[in-house]
């Protein structure tokens, strides 16, 4: 089995992209990293690719979301990534889509895309077809690595 896991803040903009992607038609299911941290926390137990947005308004620091720093320093679910999908917003410069290069880095897994905001058709259709190929090649769990 295989999963998309995205976080989406309010605006919805990564949950959208995510949705048009129509995962789950094609065998991958999708699951949601929690917005608050009186949520239940989200456990994942199969190899997934991480679909996150860069916060920090250009400020690379920042540029994670700490609820996806909560959710990867759980070594029950870092053990299952495979590779990181990022959003971003041109408008910051250097610092598009640096939420993916971090976690890329920090995971040892591969930045395998970005994309602007809500993403275009191109974008959807270019992670979902390249998530169906590569979701045919995942491998087994990984060792915890360092935190983000």
């Amino acid at each position: 089995m295989a999963a998309v896991v995205y976080f989406s803040s309010a605006s919805n903009n990564t949950a959208r992209f995510v949705e048009h992607c129509a995962f789950d038609s094609a065998g991958i299911h999708t699951a949601r990293i929690p917005l608050r941290a009186t949520d239940e926390p989200l456990q994942i137990n199969e190899p997934f690719v991480l679909i996150c947005p860069t916060y920090g308004g250009g400020d690379a620091t920042k540029a994670v979301p700490v609820q996806v720093k909560r959710f990867l320093n759980d070594p029950a679910n870092r053990r299952w990534i495979r590779g990181i999908i990022a959003s971003g917003n041109t408008n910051f410069g250097e610092a598009y889509a640096a939420a993916g290069p971090i976690i890329a880095r920090k995971c040892h897994v591969p930045l395998m895309y970005r994309f602007e905001l809500m993403g275009t058709g191109s974008d959807v259709r270019a992670v979902r077809e390249g998530l169906i190929k590569f979701f045919t090649h995942a491998t087994e769990p990984t060792q915890p690595q360092d935190r983000p």
